[in-house]
C-alpha cells in the first residue's frame, strides 16, 4: 500500500471513530446538565458534571500525548475508549446509588475518552502530505456529522428507557466504547522514531508558546472551544428552564452538533483556497453572530439558529486552529506541542463549562435572563482572538516588509 493509500485509510478510520465513538459526546452533554441538576443539592452545579469531563480532559492531554508519542496512536486510542467506558459505567453506578460524588467522578474518567478522542484530528495529519493535511483533519471532523445522528438519537430511545432516568443512556455509552474500539484494528500510523543520542529534540515548551503561528493557533481554538462549550452545555437547561421539554433540547443540540461537522466535508477545501487566517477570522465572526442570535430572544427558533451558527463558528475556527497548529512544528515537537495545545485549550474549556452552570441558573434570577448572562460573556473572549489573529497578520506583513 502506497504511503498516500494508506493516509487515506488511516482517515476513513478516523472518520469511522469519530461518527460511532464520537456519538458519545452528544450523550453525554445533552443529558449530563440534567442529570447533574437532578442530583445536586445546589442548582448552581447542575453542569458540574460537564465541567469535570473537560477537567479530566485537560488533566489527561500532555499524558496521553506523551503516551501515543511513545507507544502509537492506536494503543492511546484504546487507552481513551477504556476510560470511557469506566467513567459511563461509573456514572450509571452513581445515577443508581442517587450519589452526585460518584457521578461526578464517572464523569473526571469520561474525560479520558474525550481527551483521547481530541487527537484523532492529530492523527489524520500525522500521515497526510501537505496538501491532503487540512482535508484529512477536516474529513475526520466530519465523522461527527453522524454522531450528531447517533448521539441524540440514542438520547430519545435510552433516557427515559428504565426507571432510574438517564441510567440506559450511560449503559448505551459503554456499548459503543466497546464495539468502536475494533476500529483502531486497522489503523496503521507509524510511531514517531525514538531520539538518536545527540539529536535535537526541537523547541522547548516555552519556545513553541512564544512562537507567534503556534501562539494565535492556540488561542484561537482555545477561544472558539471555549465559547462553543460555554453555551452548548447550558443550552439544555436553557430551553428546559424556558418551557420546552427533553426532547426539544436533544433535536436542538442534535443541530447544534449537525452544524459542529457538516461544513468539515469543505473545510479543507476552504482553507486550501482562501488561508487558514482567513477562515479562523471567519469562525470568530459567526460565533459572535450566534450571541447576537441567542439574545435577540427564547423562543424555540432562536435556540435553533443560534446552536447551529454556534457549530459552524466553532467548526471553522478550531478546524483552522488546528491547521495553523499542525503545520508549526516538527514530527520531534509534535507530542510537546499536541500535549501543551490540548491541556491549555481544554483548561480553558472546563473554566467556561463551570462558569455556565453559574451563569445559567445564578445570574437573573429567570432562565431568560441567564441565557443571556452566558451570550453576553462570549463578547471579551471573541475580542482576545480577534486581536491575537489581526497581530499575527501584522506580524507576517512587518517580517515580509523587513
Amino acid at each position: 500500500m502506497s504511503t498516500k493509500q494508506n493516509a487515506r485509510r488511516n482517515v476513513w478510520i478516523l472518520v469511522a471513530a469519530q461518527a460511532i465513538l464520537g456519538a458519545q459526546m452528544p450523550i453525554i452533554f445533552t443529558i449530563g446538565g440534567l442529570a447533574g441538576q437532578s442530583l445536586a443539592s445546589n442548582i448552581c452545579f447542575a453542569t458540574l458534571p460537564i465541567s469535570m469531563i473537560v477537567l479530566g480532559n485537560m488533566i489527561c492531554a500532555t499524558p496521553i500525548s506523551a503516551f501515543m508519542q511513545k507507544y502509537g496512536r492506536r494503543a492511546g486510542f484504546w487507552l481513551g475508549t477504556a476510560g470511557g467506558s469506566l467513567g459511563a459505567a461509573t456514572g450509571a453506578y452513581g445515577l443508581y446509588i442517587s450519589s452526585f460524588t460518584v457521578f461526578l467522578i464517572g464523569s473526571l474518567l469520561t474525560g479520558i475518552y474525550m481527551s483521547a478522542q481530541g487527537f484523532y484530528r492529530f492523527a489524520a495529519a500525522d500521515s497526510a502530505d501537505d496538501e491532503f493535511r487540512p482535508k484529512a483533519i477536516s474529513y475526520v471532523m466530519a465523522g461527527g456529522l453522524f454522531s450528531a445522528f447517533i448521539g441524540p438519537q440514542l438520547v430519545k430511545l435510552t433516557a427515559d428507557a428504565m426507571v432510574v432516568p438517564f441510567l440506559g443512556s450511560y449503559l448505551a455509552v459503554i456499548a459503543l466504547n466497546v464495539v468502536g474500539s475494533a476500529l483502531f484494528l486497522g489503523l496503521k500510523i507509524p510511531k514517531p522514531p525514538s531520539p538518536v543520542a545527540g539529536e535535537s529534540l526541537g523547541r522547548t515548551r516555552w519556545q513553541l508558546l512564544t512562537t507567534p503561528r503556534i501562539a494565535v493557533a492556540i488561542i484561537c481554538a482555545m477561544v472558539s472551544y471555549a465559547l462553543m462549550n460555554l453555551v452548548m452545555t447550558s443550552t439544555p437547561l436553557a430551553v428546559v428552564g424556558c418551557g420546552y421539554t427533553k426532547n426539544d433540547a436533544a433535536d436542538i443540540v442534535s443541530a447544534h452538533v449537525i452544524a459542529m461537522f457538516l461544513p468539515s466535508f469543505f473545510t479543507g477545501h476552504v482553507i486550501a483556497r482562501f488561508g487558514v487566517e482567513r477562515v479562523v477570522g471567519l469562525g470568530l465572526a459567526i460565533l459572535a453572530a450566534a450571541g447576537v442570535v441567542g439574545l435577540s430572544g427564547v423562543e424555540l427558533p432562536n435556540f435553533f439558529a443560534a446552536l447551529m451558527l454556534l457549530g459552524i463558528g466553532w467548526n471553522f475556527g478550531f478546524i483552522g486552529a488546528t491547521t495553523m497548529l499542525a503545520g508549526a512544528h516538527s514530527p520531534a515537537e509534535r507530542g510537546r506541542v499536541q500535549g501543551m495545545n490540548d491541556m491549555i485549550v481544554f483548561g480553558c474549556v472546563t473554566i467556561a463549562s463551570l462558569a455556565s452552570g453559574g451563569l445559567m441558573n445564578c445570574s437573573g434570577g429567570t432562565p431568560e435572563a441567564g441565557w443571556s448572562s452566558v451570550n453576553y460573556a462570549m463578547v471579551p473572549f471573541l475580542v482576545l482572538a480577534g486581536g491575537a489573529l489581526i497581530w499575527l497578520a501584522l506580524h507576517k506583513r512587518r517580517n515580509v516588509a523587513i
